[in-house]
């Protein structure tokens, strides 16, 4: 029985720990602990106006010898397949893909679509990932952006919980 949750400042901390300089990402209602956690640590938040772009800018910032991650909902994922495919996989990107697992629930009654489509569409691309749900978990970031650079392809962390708290 799980009984703590996710901390946005917990999981900050560690996905500063990996080196991240520039975290790109949509803000919306279920990121905003995070949004300000990772503006007050220093991290450099680079706002996009839609899901799809961050593949692509993350990629320019790692062909300036920057360490972007990508921090995205699984819709905005779905719209991120030809990136992925192109620039993640092309291009042997190194990127760790930080994706909200909107729909979620642990129990197998998943009536939101892209839910039920986000494991599969990892597959499908031969996308490794983790699912994080407590700060217990926290650890599986450092096992993501290991085998991000090991196998220079992008991977996922599903973050398959709300954040409880800053």
């Amino acid at each position: 029985m799980m009984t703590e949750g996710l901390t946005a400042h917990s999981m900050v901390q560690h996905i500063a720990a990996q080196g991240v300089t520039h975290m790109v990402t949509l803000p919306d209602s279920e990121t905003n602990f995070m949004y300000d956690t990772m503006t007050e640590s220093g991290m450099e938040v680079v706002p996009i106006a839609r899901e799809g772009e961050a593949i692509a800018i993350a990629a320019g910032l790692w062909i300036a010898n920057q360490k972007p991650a990508i921090m995205i909902q699984n819709s905005g994922l779905f719209e991120s397949g030809d990136a992925l495919r192109g620039l993640g996989i092309g291009i042997d990107l190194p990127l760790v893909m930080f994706i909200g697992y909107r729909g979620y629930t642990r129990h197998g009654d998943t009536p939101d679509s892209a839910a039920q489509f986000l494991e599969p569409f990892l597959h499908t691309w031969g996308t490794p990932y983790w699912i994080i749900e407590t700060d217990a978990e926290l650890n599986r970031i450092e096992l993501a952006f290991k085998k991000a650079v090991e196998t220079s392809r992008p991977v996922a962390v599903l973050i398959g919980a709300e954040y409880v708290s800053v």
